[in-house]
């Protein structure tokens, strides 16, 4: 936005002084021949921004062919919710990024490609100590781990100065940056506390319970057409969930 609001300013600045430069030839031929090379550095400059206003404009307009299943979307979820309680008991850090309409191709390329079925078998043993893969985060889209062990910018906000929030780790930096730069969710798992957090727009909701986490992931991901009937059935999880734990 810096950026745009200083090109700006230069464009209504040439445009204004090439009004009153009538009486200068010499000063309009000048103004006349660098704005075209401006609008290139300007499409240069921008392009990231410029590809990414056109995916969305791209999004609005088609007619979607894909058809996303209601129970994908819900074992995905479940997948999720499943393994951030696990590891949350374990004290396994871990981070999880689930792709909305923002492109994340430059940070999957960070990592190793798996696109598989999301399971909670899967991320288990991704974020075990030690492997090769658990350091780093995965990225989750369409029901699909499409990489692992992925780099994420860090957070440039001041959020973490603040306290408590300073005495967090790579991880919750990482969460908190691809929330800032992306529409994307971060679930983070704290390697010291266990505690779970969830990452959104540069905001975080830190010490979440499973209920907590499902709340959100559902409010981001579920279509709003869900029936009750498959509401309901999905509620019904968490119990199963606890009393597994509980047993474990």
């Amino acid at each position: 936005m810096v950026l745009l609001r200083g090109a700006l300013l230069l464009l209504v600045a040439l445009i204004g002084l090439s009004t009153f430069s009538s009486d200068l030839p010499a000063f309009s031929w000048l103004i006349e021949t660098i704005l075209p090379a401006i609008l290139i550095i300007s499409l240069v400059i921008f392009a990231p921004e410029i590809r990414q206003a056109l995916e969305r404009l791209g999004r609005a307009i088609a007619i979607s062919t894909v058809d996303k299943s209601v129970r994908d979307v819900e074992s995905t979820i479940n997948a999720i919710v499943y393994s951030a309680i696990r590891l949350s008991n374990r004290k396994h850090g871990a981070l999880i990024i689930l792709k909305r309409r923002d492109v994340l191709d430059e940070y999957i390329k960070t990592g190793a490609i798996l696109d598989a079925v999301v399971t909670p078998e899967l991320l288990l043993q991704i974020f075990y100590p030690n492997t090769p893969l658990h350091d780093g985060a995965v990225i989750i889209s369409n029901s699909k781990l499409l990489a692992a062990s992925c780099v994420m910018p860090l957070s440039a906000s001041g959020v973490l100065t603040e306290s408590p929030e300073r005495q967090m780790g790579l991880r919750h930096r990482a969460a908190l940056g691809i929330s800032e730069v992306t529409d994307a969710i971060a679930v983070v798992i704290s390697e010291e506390t266990g505690s779970i957090t969830i990452a959104n727009s540069g905001k975080m909701i830190r010490r979440i319970n499973s209920k907590q986490l499902r709340s959100n992931l559902e409010a981001y991901f579920m279509p709003q057409q869900t029936s009750r009937f498959e509401k309901l059935f999905s509620r019904l999880m968490p119990a199963r969930e606890e009393k597994d734990l509980k047993n474990e």
